[in-house]
């Protein structure tokens, strides 16, 4: 096993019911934005937020010496859980974050109290394959997941071509870029504060290269979802759509679709990020979801 170190900060009781915050693929845990943290703690919860392996201030690892597959990602969660004195918690998670949450319910049952999803895929759907085969103008398969919207496809086709940004100034830029795409089109996007986070992002981080690791651990075990296994999901489940997604649009209603009881829940202008327009909205429902479970 390696020993891989990973940052994680928790806010409010000790003696609160625990929240473990997870994000997406390639992501560092304070894109969980600090107000939302902060209205759900200050509304009696233990919040927990936590640096995936390979970003933020989590280890990096030599993956040519030490390859990795999403299993080990995943396996951190149960990591961050035992780090902070956890047998169980509620689990409310981001984009692939929601792809290892959903795992985490199927795989220990024990361990899931509530389980949130918010802006993700369905596990075992071939979310992945959707993406690269939009991204490569490639048919897309019988049965498979809705493509992301024609504007997410056409940046990252750009964004492969382009050659590697220069300096701190232009990786900052191109990373406002991404964060505007993922915004969607249904808030005003706050070029100021997105600016602030990711400079906030970009120098806290140990080796901002090292998140390519993620991708690379997807490619060393592309089976690593399990298909069709959604319907053992026995943890009460709340799964969370902007009505402007564009990565994963109408992924949130297959997900609530497959596992028993699931409600689905569609934000009015949000897209991928979370900005403060829907916390107010999304702290209501998570705390309304994790009281009841």
């Amino acid at each position: 096993m390696q020993n891989v170190n990973i940052w994680s900060e928790e806010f409010g009781a000790r003696t609160d019911p625990p929240i473990l915050l997870i994000m997406g693929s390639m992501s560092q845990g304070i894109l969980w934005p600090d107000e939302l943290v902060g209205r759900l703690a200050a509304a009696g919860r233990r919040v927990i937020r936590y640096d995936h392996r390979d970003t933020g201030m989590s280890d990096t690892v030599d993956f040519d010496a030490e390859p990795y597959t999403w299993d080990a990602i995943k396996n951190d969660v149960y990591r961050v859980m035992d780090q902070h004195g956890l047998e169980s918690a509620h689990l409310v998670c981001h984009s692939a974050g929601g792809l290892l949450g959903q795992f985490a319910a199927v795989e220990r049952p024990e361990r899931v109290r509530s389980l949130t999803v918010i802006g993700s895929s369905p596990l075992g759907g071939g979310e992945g394959q959707v993406i690269m085969r939009a991204l490569t103008g490639q048919p897309q398969l019988k049965g498979s997941l809705p493509e992301p919207t024609p504007e997410f496809v056409a940046f990252y086709r750009t964004l492969m071509a382009a050659p590697p940004p220069a300096d701190r100034r232009a990786r900052i830029d191109g990373m406002i870029a991404e964060q505007r795409l993922l915004h969607g089109t249904g808030l005003p996007f706050d070029e100021d504060s997105a600016r602030r986070l990711q400079e906030r992002i970009h120098d806290r981080a140990r080796d901002l290269s090292a998140v390519a690791n993620h991708r690379r651990a997807a490619m060393a075990k592309p089976d690593f979802e399990p298909v069709g296994v959604l319907h053992r999901v026995k943890a009460p489940t709340l799964v969370i759509e902007g009505s402007h997604e564009p990565a994963k649009p109408g992924h949130s209603a297959i997900i609530a679709e497959q596992i028993p009881g699931a409600r689905l829940m569609i934000v009015s202008g949000m897209g991928h990020t979370l900005p403060p327009e829907v916390h107010e909205e999304l702290a209501t429902a998570v705390l309304a979801h994790t009281e009841s479970a």
